[in-house]
């Protein structure tokens, strides 16, 4: 009688459970309610999307008030309305857009060739020892090296032409993607280069049809960010004897003390970068949905 006595109230028990939701402490329901501060929280696309929109209006809208107020001279830093009423004159009036398309192709010319030696160099660094040994120090040595202390030589080596310019892009970011590039490769795991040698795969075969595709990933997002980095030299790149592009006409606003200019210069730059990165996220989203 007991024993089915127990077994009754532990299956009421279970009815009961079963029927009634379980009951989280206070502080995880605030958690699950409120993801937005939550650690590794989710959010849904709309709600990122809302974020980023609201924080951006709040800084120029600070930006903009800071600058009417007198709380910071607009000699120095235009305000946001003035800054957009100068980028548009300068794309109806000034050629604005040609020199940005003049830009554009000076730097995805100079990371591509940036890109195709650095990838197979990198790789080769950290699959070869002998390799690495032998080109790591000298690639660590350049890469120090400040880009503007380079300026007059590569004006000694390449003259004031379009060459020049494109060097000192490359230069600013082939020394660090080739390292990226050897770091992505190294953390490609051993088990998989084993797997690979056990089914009887050659050693290109791995090196092409394993290690690559897992390095693919990391590698795509350290291109993504080496490109900023390319777009970061321009100006030192554009002044050496250029007539036009966007860091032309930066440069050339600054001697007039054209701050309105020279503010319309750089967000455009920033909003080609922004537009860049963006597309390149929903392409390594789409190339790499098993992530």
């Amino acid at each position: 009688m007991t024993s089915k006595a127990t077994l009754s109230t532990a299956a009421d028990a279970g009815e009961t459970s079963a029927a009634t939701p379980i009951s989280h402490p206070p502080s995880v329901r605030k958690t699950v309610r409120n993801q937005f501060f939550a650690f590794r929280g989710t959010l849904s696309k709309r709600a990122q999307i809302l974020t980023s929109v609201t924080a951006s209006l709040l800084v120029l809208a600070a930006w903009e008030i800071s600058t009417r107020l007198g709380w910071i001279n607009s000699l120095f830093l235009p305000p946001p309305s003035v800054t957009v009423e100068t980028l548009w004159t300068m794309i109806t009036q000034k050629n604005l857009l040609m020199n940005a398309g003049i830009s554009t192709l000076r730097v995805w010319v100079a990371f591509a060739l940036s890109v195709v030696m650095a990838v197979p160099i990198g790789i080769a660094m950290s699959s070869f020892r002998g390799v690495g040994a032998a080109l790591e120090p000298i690639i660590d040595f350049i890469r120090y090296l400040p880009v503007p202390a380079l300026v007059p030589l590569s004006i000694i080596w390449f003259g004031v032409g379009e060459t020049t310019k494109i060097f000192l892009l490359w230069l600013g970011t082939f020394f660090q993607l080739v390292l990226l590039v050897a770091d992505d490769m190294r953390r490609v795991p051993q088990e998989y280069v084993e797997i690979a040698y056990t089914v009887g795969a050659r050693p290109f075969q791995m090196l092409k049809d394993v290690a690559f595709r897992a390095m693919l990933p990391s590698l795509f997002d350290n291109l993504r960010i080496t490109l900023g980095w390319c777009w970061t030299y321009l100006i030192i790149a554009e002044i050496v004897a250029a007539d036009n592009g966007l860091g032309f006409v930066i440069w050339a606003a600054r001697r007039y003390m054209n701050t309105s200019e020279v503010m319309a210069g750089v967000v455009t730059i920033g909003l080609i970068g922004l537009l860049t990165d963006q597309l390149l996220r929903l392409m390594h989203k789409r190339l790499f949905r098993y992530l």
